[in-house]
């Protein structure tokens, strides 16, 4: 049973029989299905808690009486917060998936929806300069400096990184388990990770713990990381940034989408683009070229591009 489920049953003891083909009832079977059971811990817990506000409203409604006017209705009640009337969608178009697997429906009407544009670009990505800034301000001893190491070179989500500790590390190995998709990742300890571990006595499970010395949850590290960026004089600066951060490293050091996703965890080549698409194309096209010019001969003496070819 996952901490979502284990919550929820806590609230609701008592099992109750709901009419079939209502949302009460297609909600239920969703939280048995083997979509639900592939999320993680964390991602169940979000999509619970909004599964759970959705049937406060419409659980007694049928199943069948849904239609596309409906879901762009209730996108545009919220359209003033575009991401959450995105997932809203997300959240339909996977019980409704469930519902024709069910034999509730024949069609899947979110299709006939388009997502809200969001001109946004998400968490920022960390520029070099600013790595280099917030070294400046936290040297390596501090938990802020620890922390900081820890989100770039292993990649992973804050949700993740709260958990990480002695256990997942093998001599220059880190074993990292990626809880929103559960993929698995085995990655080198690189040297500016190795002298952060190396620099503070680790006395917890985790890596990172509270001034308490108590394990942070999801939320409060990244309100505490929030509050070391901005006083680093970092304000835009964001835990998730950092994994953008090495994305964009990955991908302007010529690894292949595979490897880089090899290190990330992400489970497709387009959520890989996306956290990469920060890359700086001059160093990509420069690498690019000078591979080029290699395999065409058409460096000069000195290894430089020339103009030989042409």
């Amino acid at each position: 049973m996952t901490e979502y489920q284990a919550a929820k049953q806590a609230i609701l003891p008592e099992k109750v029989r709901y009419e079939r083909g209502s949302f009460h009832a297609l909600i239920e079977s969703y939280y048995k299905s083997k979509q639900w059971a592939r999320m993680g811990d964390a991602y169940q817990k979000v999509r619970g808690n909004a599964l759970e506000r959705f049937r406060a409203k419409h659980g007694d409604k049928p199943v069948s009486a849904l239609q596309a006017r409906h879901i762009d209705k209730w996108m545009m009640e919220i359209s003033d917060t575009p991401h959450a009337a995105n997932d809203l969608r997300k959240m339909l178009n996977q019980l409704m998936k469930h519902a024709i697997l069910l034999g509730l429906r024949e069609t899947n009407p979110v299709n006939a929806t388009e997502a809200i544009r969001v001109d946004s670009e998400g968490y920022h990505c960390w520029s070099e300069d600013e790595i280099a800034r917030f070294d400046t301000r936290w040297a390596l001893g501090t938990r802020e400096r620890l922390a900081k190491e820890l989100l770039l070179y292993t990649a992973l989500r804050r949700s993740d990184i709260v958990r990480i500790g002695r256990q997942n590390r093998q001599d220059n190995l880190l074993i990292l388990r990626h809880s929103k998709n559960k993929s698995d990742t085995v990655i080198p300890i690189l040297p500016p990770l190795a002298r952060a571990l190396d620099a503070i006595e680790v006395q917890h499970l985790t890596y990172l713990v509270t001034a308490f010395g108590k394990p942070f949850t999801a939320a409060g590290f990244g309100n505490w990381f929030g509050e070391r960026c901005e006083m680093a004089g970092l304000p835009h600066c964001t835990a998730h940034g950092l994994r953008k951060a090495m994305a964009r490293r990955l991908a302007e050091a010529g690894v292949s989408t595979l490897e880089g996703r090899a290190v990330t965890g992400h489970k497709s080549d387009a959520m890989f683009a996306h956290y990469a698409k920060k890359a700086n194309d001059k160093i990509m096209a420069h690498r690019a070229l000078t591979i080029v010019s290699d395999a065409l001969g058409l460096a000069n003496e000195n290894g430089k591009l020339s103009e030989k070819g042409k």
